[in-house]
């Protein structure tokens, strides 16, 4: 009987010490370690990929935001406040109905099939809007030309990039909202699109916050 409890103890002060050390080593030492190289090397990517305008952070360039009008009484969905570039739609994208005491999103894909009924018709909507709120006189956007990114969301729902095809189809109506030439603009789009990963992997992309920053720039500047 004696036997059996101390072999019983001896386990269980080998678990005891083996917990304590696996703690110390996997919840401590490599947390430690894997920060401080992190920040050591990667500083920028280790604190969130944050860009700042003014010496503020506004944002992330990992993380896509809305540029809406402020919601009227009576609206159900915030209007796109056309004098800026517009990121992709966020179809997926909503506030947290179940821990309402934070104001938390809830983002991911919306997991419609190529040929659900609710996904064809808001595509159609959207591309309606899209072709609406681009066409400027003399301008009128062909909806041909409309690429899929514009009227799409991404699997994430947070995507903070669109296409140079999509940036291009809102220059003139950005450049008639903020009175200035369609030129300047052009060039804003191709100083913010980013080509291929090492010129091979991917597709250009441009970062739809990072260009409104410098249209921002652009336009407190005149």
């Amino acid at each position: 009987m004696n036997e059996s409890v101390a072999n019983t103890a001896r386990l269980l002060w080998a678990g005891l010490r083996a917990l304590l050390v696996l703690t110390v080593v996997c919840g401590v030492l490599y947390p430690l370690a894997v920060t401080g190289i992190a920040q050591g090397v990667f500083p920028h990517q280790a604190n969130g990929s944050e860009i700042t305008e003014n010496g503020e952070v506004v944002g992330s360039e990992l993380i896509g935001q809305r540029y809406d009008l402020p919601l009227k009484k009576g609206q159900a969905a915030a209007a796109p406040d056309l004098r800026w570039f517009q990121p992709r739609p966020s179809a997926g994208l909503g506030t947290n109905s179940v821990n309402t005491q934070y104001r938390l999103l809830v983002s991911g894909a919306t997991n419609l099939a190529g040929d659900n009924k609710k996904l064809v018709d808001q595509v159609k909507a959207a591309k309606a809007a899209l072709v609406r709120d681009n066409s400027v006189p003399g301008h009128p956007v062909d909806p041909a030309d409309v690429p899929p990114d514009a009227v799409t969301s991404s699997g994430s729902g947070l995507d903070p990039a669109i296409s140079p095809a999509y940036a291009r189809l809102q220059v003139r109506r950005v450049a008639e909202r903020n009175h200035l030439p369609v030129a300047e603009v052009e060039r804003l789009v191709e100083r913010n699109t980013e080509g291929r990963i090492l010129g091979i992997a991917g597709e250009p992309t441009v970062n739809v916050l990072q260009l409104n920053i410098s249209l921002r720039q652009l336009v407190n500047d005149r």
